[in-house]
């Protein structure tokens, strides 16, 4: 199978042919399991260097973290803060790189700290921190404002005691948008990429892990896979193919938490950070997809990690005091919330007894840094960040040997192929920009034969109906909630995920999917329960 159907194979509707593609390979150079933003940059970047590689998702692409993120792609100035320099600045070169290789998916956005008379952080201190960030970007980002402008900037913020307003810019993005970017681009160099299709167990041949066992979920077949290398990109789940090895548990899982409330309810001109008035957490504030979000709290998540996660009633409370504490004129309420998310970081803890030790260390101390083990031959990576997935990767394919010093000038060359400039008149400059970054090359001859409704927005999104044909004629979707929850995120922006355009919904997706009405019923009724448990207010599914 050439390249070119290797990739329509990873399309809808093509999955029958991917998987017997999969199945008549003797051996694989790599598989990678985990379909997250590290298992598909490790995906990209082998693919790229004309490695024959597969990666395997149990669930969605971008299904876990990746898809509940904080959004940002920024160079951590919490980590140049506290003294970890390294981490700082790749971030902030992969922050540049992004926002150079993908505008209209990963944008600049302002940020904002205001400085109050005798809190940390003052203005003085913040000021030399932001002066290395710039540093190390190469560019003049940060700036002061005027407290008379916060009434622009960010009105409604509390002035009582206020000081100065320090300005600096990182970068936002759609996470799970970026992935499929990530995704297209390693698909286009001849992988194979698959969701749904599980690592049941690892082959072994002489102590060696050669391969692993792996499970269809949409069809329940099962196949033997071999190949040279096994990364286990897994996230919050590594544990999980490592102990199967003997390892012990080293992930300590801490959940993130947001919620959304509608732009003009607590309307932001960027990202505005504060100290939470609690426990004195960094929290923010920021626009996002039209929106406002409120992010984020850092707890142990105490749940299995076989369901979602979702927001606890404690933590709604947490983040509207923070909000209504920065904005004491918003009176941001619970009826105000849109949609919440939440997502499990997998931070590597540093302490090998974690049951006896994680209760007397605060999630908030634990590093962020990735971490690679090598386990009879199978190499597993957690942790890190998603502004230096592409980092990661090639460090995890310099551990299986197939990063060699010849192969490293490909690598340092651009991720992503440079778009022709789309066109269409229907579309206003700002539009063709998001699309481009979004979807990337091969859009245009789409796009030229959409109908006038496909370049309407949905709802009162940015979204258009053209990105939803595209997704379940291009993307693999599987279930309702792939398309509106992870391809676009009409379940995030839309009050009960968009309930209200149902018909719509069922007139345009079903046909898009070739779904009959039992299938679109039955779909619509997972993605409404999915809804109310996972993205909704606690109590919401009750």
């Amino acid at each position: 199978m050439n390249n070119s159907s290797q990739t329509k194979a990873w399309q809808q509707g093509q999955r029958t042919i991917s998987m017997e593609y999969v199945a008549a390979q003797a051996q694989w150079d790599l598989i990678v399991v985990g379909g997250g933003i590290t298992g598909a940059g490790i995906y990209r970047e082998a693919a790229r260097l004309g490695y024959k590689v597969l990666l395997v998702e149990q669930q969605d692409f971008a299904w876990g973290t990746s898809s509940r993120s904080s959004k940002m792609v920024h160079g951590g100035l919490r980590y140049l803060a506290s003294g970890q320099f390294g981490l700082a600045r790749d971030s902030v070169r992969e922050r540049q790189r992004l926002m150079e290789e993908l505008p209209g998916l990963v944008d600049p956005l302002a940020f904002m700290m205001g400085h109050y008379r005798g809190k940390f952080p003052g203005p003085w201190i913040f000021g030399k921190l932001l002066a290395i960030y710039d540093w190390m970007a190469g560019k003049h980002y940060r700036r002061k404002l005027k407290t008379a402008l916060s009434e622009f900037w960010v009105p409604g913020i509390a002035t009582s005691e206020l000081e100065a307003i320090s300005g600096f810019f990182d970068a936002v993005t759609d996470d799970a948008r970026l992935v499929m970017r990530v995704l297209q681009a390693g698909n286009t160099n001849g992988g194979i990429a698959l969701n749904y299709a599980r690592a049941q167990s690892l082959l072994e041949q002489q102590g060696e892990v050669k391969g692993i066992v792996l499970e269809d979920l949409q069809s329940g077949q099962t196949l033997s896979l071999r190949a040279k290398h096994v990364v286990n990109a897994t996230g919050a789940w590594s544990d999980q193919l490592r102990q199967q090895l003997g390892q012990h548990q080293v992930i300590r899982p801490l959940r993130g938490s947001h919620l959304v409330v509608p732009f003009w309810r607590l309307p932001v001109g960027g990202s505005v950070s504060f100290m939470h008035p609690e426990d004195k957490r960094p929290v923010f504030v920021f626009p996002w997809e039209g929106a406002t979000v409120i992010g984020t709290t850092d707890l142990d998540h105490q749940d299995g990690l076989d369901h979602e996660a979702a927001i606890s009633d404690d933590e709604v409370s947490y983040l509207l005091d923070a909000a209504n504490g920065q904005f004491p004129e918003a009176n941001v309420s619970r009826d105000d919330v849109i949609a919440t998310w939440a997502g499990v970081r997998p931070v590597v803890s540093k302490h090998k007894d974690q049951s006896a030790s994680d209760a007397a260390h605060k999630p908030s101390d634990e590093k962020r840094e990735h971490a690679i083990w090598q386990d009879r031959g199978m190499i597993s990576v957690a942790g890190g960040k998603l502004t230096t997935y592409r980092l990661i990767a090639d460090e995890v394919l310099a551990k299986t040997g197939l990063n060699t010093q010849a192969t490293r000038a490909v690598l340092s060359a651009r991720t992503f192929s440079e778009a022709q400039q789309l066109e269409d008149p229907r579309l206003s400059v700002a539009q063709r920009k998001r699309l481009q970054g979004r979807y990337g090359v091969g859009i245009q001859a789409s796009i030229t034969l959409a109908n006038d409704s496909e370049l309407k927005r949905v709802g009162n999104t940015d979204t258009l109906w053209w990105e939803l044909k595209w997704a379940c004629e291009n993307e693999s979707v599987q279930h309702l909630d792939d398309l509106l929850l992870r391809r676009t995120r009409i379940g995030l922006l839309l009050p009960q995920g968009g309930s209200a355009l149902h018909d719509v919904f069922k007139e345009r997706c079903g046909a898009y999917l070739k779904w009959n009405a039992g299938q679109w019923d039955a779909e619509w009724q997972r993605y409404q329960r999915i809804i109310a448990r996972y993205y909704g207010l606690p109590g919401a599914a009750q």
